[in-house]
């Protein structure tokens, strides 16, 4: 049960380092409005990357017994996919090494309460269909995927809940410190490199016997 937790937290990290616009709008209305707004925010992708894995990991469980006879071909497919992501977080990472765009304002966006500022993010991360096929390849590339279990599922979900809550929360609460280093154009960089490493090595672990 423990390796299922693990497997979910580099997940959640694999998906979540990377800093992207989401990460900038949430570092712009941290430090724009308050902190509990820009952690609202933070929450809120971290609540779409673990309603994503549950879909996921729900997803497969229910295929579970179509899928078991095409279990070894289906895990090489799902390293491929592992790849290709890794691939193109790296292609991002290098292109984003120009400075970032500066974040909407509040004013503009509206999302100046965390209420809103949940509700707004959470919407737009939903709407980002790389995260569900970055899921759906980890789940059906997991050997135990064969043998559904709730609790098994429910701790990869929290695992990458917790992995993105706690690197969204980051980005929140690093001000103009932490934060902007992560949004730079270095810090955008290395996130995705770290992202990119991750994902390639969740695509290796698919591919080994065992």
């Amino acid at each position: 049960m423990g390796d299922a937790f693990l497997a979910g937290l580099v997940a959640g990290y694999g998906v979540a380092i990377p800093v992207g616009a989401i990460a900038i709008l949430i570092l712009g209305l941290s430090a724009r409005t308050s902190f509990r707004v820009g952690a609202a925010a933070a929450l809120a992708v971290a609540t779409a990357d673990g309603l994503y894995a549950a879909v996921a990991a729900l997803g497969g469980a229910g295929l579970a017994g179509v899928i078991a006879p095409v279990a070894g071909p289906l895990r090489v497919i799902a390293a491929f996919v592992l790849l290709g992501l890794a691939v193109h977080g790296l292609r991002s990472a290098w292109r984003a090494r120009r400075p970032a765009a500066v974040a909407p304002t509040p004013a503009r966006t509206g999302l100046t309460t965390p209420v809103r500022a949940f509700a707004g993010v959470l919407g737009l991360t939903l709407l980002n269909p790389t995260t569900v096929v970055y899921f759906a390849a980890l789940v059906l590339g997991r050997r135990d995927t064969a043998e559904p279990d709730a609790t098994t599922a429910g701790l990869f979900v929290a695992g990458a809940f917790l992995a993105s809550a706690s690197w969204q929360l980051l980005i929140a609460g690093g001000g103009s410190l932490v934060g902007r280093a992560l949004a730079g154009p270095r810090g955008r960089l290395v996130t995705g490199l770290v992202s990119s490493a991750l994902i390639a090595g969740l695509a290796v672990v698919t591919l080994l016997p065992g």
